[in-house]
């Protein structure tokens, strides 16, 4: 499987973007209203790189990360530890493949939630250790609070409106093979990714 670069293109409109689908990591998209519109067309191609392998029957042992949570209903971004339960890697698959872990976000979102890799940070340079950003699209549909978390990092300058609650993690790498701790230095890349959302 290709490794997705910093810059890619849109499957959509042919923007460059550094964003792509987190679920086979194969398409870039330039924002999830893009990634939206093309699921119908995607679907059929996107399949997570487990998919492609069998699987070995075993109780998973769960790992606690640190994330960003951006709770809606408060003025600021606060470190949590989230529950995730390590990808299943069957002996025949290489280790170095990405796989992962699958964090357990059911106190924040009432549905599955959408995400987005972000791997710019401030002034287009790459981000040594990427980010893993969950949020619900649908929050805003439903007449959900705009987040004041995201609001004040933002100084309320963000040209859309962040509605609903927001959770960050970091990879461990440029590879993303798994998440490590995230916390406050991770802020002004989360920053400038939501004051340049479209």
């Amino acid at each position: 499987m290709p490794h997705p670069s910093v810059y890619q293109r849109c499957a959509v409109c042919g923007r460059a973007t550094s964003l792509w689908c987190s679920r086979c990591q194969n398409v870039g998209y330039c924002s999830p209203e893009h990634m939206r519109s093309d699921w119908p067309r995607h679907r059929s191609h996107c399949h997570t790189p487990s998919s492609l392998y069998g699987s070995t029957p075993a109780e998973p042992e769960y790992i606690s990360v640190n994330a960003t949570l951006f709770l809606a209903n408060e003025e600021r971004p606060r470190v949590i530890s989230v529950r995730c339960r390590p990808p299943q890697r069957p002996p025949q698959r290489p280790s170095h493949d990405r796989c992962l872990p699958v964090p357990a976000l059911q106190p924040y979102f009432d549905a599955p939630p959408d995400n987005v890799v972000l791997t710019q940070g401030l002034n287009g340079e790459p981000l040594r250790f990427p980010l893993h950003i969950f949020y619900s699209s649908s929050a805003r549909n439903r007449s959900s609070p705009v987040n004041r978390a995201i609001y004040h990092i933002t100084s309320g300058a963000a040209p859309k409106a962040w509605c609903g609650n927001v959770v960050a993690f970091k990879f461990n790498g440029a590879r993303r093979q798994g998440y490590t701790d995230a916390g406050s230095s991770d802020l002004p890349a989360l920053s400038a990714y939501f004051l340049s959302y479209q």
